[in-house]
C-alpha cells in the first residue's frame, strides 16, 4: 500500500471528461520524477473535488460537507482512503470510517472517496498492483519555467485515453 496524493485536477467543460492526477507522496515531495495516475471522472464530481483541493465551502452544505457532518455528529471521522483496484478504465476504492474501536469500510468511487479524505485532511493509499498497473512515469524538467511545464503536463494527460488503460 502505498500513500498517494492529488497532483493536479485538469478540469474541462461538460460532456468532455476530467483528470484527478494522483501521485505516490513520496514522489510529490521530490519534484523531479514521479508516478502518475490519472483518473477520469465527470465534471460535477471534479468541481466538488475542485473546492476540497482548494479548501471551499458555499454557504450550504453540499453532499460531501454533510455527508463529514454527519459522521462528526455519530462521533466518526474518515480515518483513511484505499484505492482498491482498477478494472479497464474503472477504479475501486474504499472509504475506511473510525468510529471510536470500530472499523467501518465503504465501497464508494475514488472521486467521492478522495473529496472526502481531502476535506477531512485523511490521508489516501493505493494498492502497490493499482499503481503498478495504472501508473506513468513523469519527468519534471528543471530548465523549463512553472508556466511551461505545467503545459506540458496538460498535454500530456489530455493526450492520454481511457482505452489506454484495458488489459
Amino acid at each position: 500500500m502505498v500513500e498517494v496524493v492529488p497532483f493536479t485536477l485538469v478540469m474541462t467543460q461538460a460532456p468532455g471528461p476530467c483528470i484527478l492526477v494522483l501521485c505516490p507522496a513520496e514522489d510529490y515531495e521530490r519534484h523531479d520524477t514521479c508516478r502518475i495516475v490519472p483518473i477520469w471522472m465527470g465534471a460535477a464530481d471534479a468541481a466538488q473535488l475542485g473546492l476540497a483541493i482548494e479548501g471551499k465551502r458555499l454557504q450550504r452544505p453540499m453532499t460531501h460537507d454533510l455527508f463529514l457532518d454527519a459522521l462528526t455528529n455519530l462521533d466518526a471521522h474518515v480515518d483513511h482512503v484505499l484505492i482498491t483496484r482498477v478494472e479497464g478504465k474503472i477504479f475501486h476504492s474504499n472509504i475506511v470510517l473510525r468510529a471510536g474501536e470500530r472499523t467501518i469500510t465503504l465501497d464508494a468511487r475514488p472521486s467521492d472517496s478522495v473529496s472526502l479524505a481531502v476535506r477531512q485532511g485523511s490521508p489516501i493509499y493505493m494498492e502497490d498492483e493499482v499503481l503498478k498497473r495504472a501508473s506513468y512515469p513523469f519527468v519534471f524538467k528543471r530548465e523549463k519555467d512553472d508556466e511551461e511545464e505545467l503545459a506540458e503536463f496538460h498535454s500530456f494527460i489530455e493526450s492520454l485515453d481511457p482505452d489506454d488503460f484495458k488489459d
